[in-house]
């Protein structure tokens, strides 16, 4: 089956370039040790796929849709229905104002090592709550599109049994443990935690308010290599059908646009030393709120309110990993 667009070829080859380091693993655990973090990248690459494939689907067929949706998420660590309602329906509706599951500023404001780290667990809490409505809604209204996302769960859920049931059937119990825990559990805790991450990171002290000025990008050239683009965010957010091979010259036109404390362009791991090493220290190095907060709405707007009253008929069609 061929994708739609020619570069999700690497995108199936980096596929299947996660699915062939965990069955190294599995296969010479003495590797495990040396190969556990090259999972950990790959499973976070699952995770920016899933999402760029929830926004354009990989292939033509809902059917092989459905398939690549299943794989990816054993390896990324959660079924990828779950991209529709804290993310198409969501995020991408309120961009980090009040409704939005995601907030980066929940309870503070400010920019810490403790808000970035603990942010995951936060997230993932509140973005629950979109998900128990939508499958809610989904059970009431579309009988159809909730078998598909019961199925995926089956899915995921079976998958991590037998990988567990493999490991500690090849290799007994405890190495069998170690050798799913390192090349499955934990690749797939980093990718959902950095995932996460990642969008706090984007939108912390963005303007939520402004036309252009609503998101951070990263324009070094080898995290958006390794990670299909997906540091040019104000693009995706303003293009959101458009597909993740075409951000970078969406992002060159955009830019001029935007405030430029909004652009990165130094590399990523000094950007993250800047900020949480340096910056308590000598706080010129951190970032500022711009423009107006996120919990200040523009005078005479009201202020937006999320809603549990998700169209699941809309999203069943629409949306790549469910239909």
């Amino acid at each position: 089956m061929r994708p739609r667009f020619s570069a999700d070829y690497r995108t199936l080859l980096w596929v299947g370039l996660t699915m062939l380091t965990v069955g190294v693993q599995f296969a010479r655990p003495e590797l495990v040790k040396y190969l556990w973090w090259v999972s950990c990248y790959f499973a976070l690459s699952c995770g920016v796929i899933a999402h760029n494939h929830n926004h354009c689907p990989t292939f033509a067929s809902k059917g092989a849709n459905q398939v690549f949706g299943n794989v990816i998420s054993v390896f990324y660590g959660y079924p990828v229905f779950a991209w529709i309602p804290t993310h198409n329906l969501n995020h991408h509706k309120f961009v980090n104002r009040a409704g939005d599951a995601t907030i980066t500023w929940r309870f503070t404001n400010k920019r810490t090592p403790w808000v970035a780290a603990t942010y995951f667990f936060v997230s993932s809490y509140y973005q629950g709550f979109p998900i128990k409505a939508f499958m809610k809604k989904a059970r009431e209204q579309n009988p159809t599109l909730y078998r598909r996302i019961v199925s995926q769960y089956a899915v995921f859920i079976g998958a991590h049994v037998g990988l567990l049931a493999l490991a500690v059937f090849l290799h007994g119990l405890k190495l069998g443990l170690y050798v799913y825990v390192l090349a499955c559990v934990v690749p797939a805790f980093f990718a959902l935690w950095t995932i996460m991450l990642f969008n706090y990171e984007q939108h912390v002290h963005a303007d939520p308010w402004s036309k252009h000025n609503h998101s951070r990008s990263w324009e070094g050239m080898w995290v958006n290599f390794l990670l299909f683009n997906n540091g040019y965010h104000a693009a995706h957010h303003e293009n959101a059908g458009t597909h993740w091979s075409k951000l970078k010259a969406l992002h060159a036109e955009l830019a001029p646009k935007i405030d430029p404390a909004l652009i990165v362009k130094q590399n990523l791991w000094w950007y993250f030393a800047k900020q949480y090493l340096f910056a308590p220290f000598f706080p010129s190095l951190g970032s500022v709120q711009l423009g107006r907060a996120p919990f200040e709405p523009p005078q005479g707007e009201l202020e937006v309110v999320a809603s549990a009253d998700v169209d699941v008929g809309e999203a069943g069609t629409n949306a790549a990993m469910v239909s």
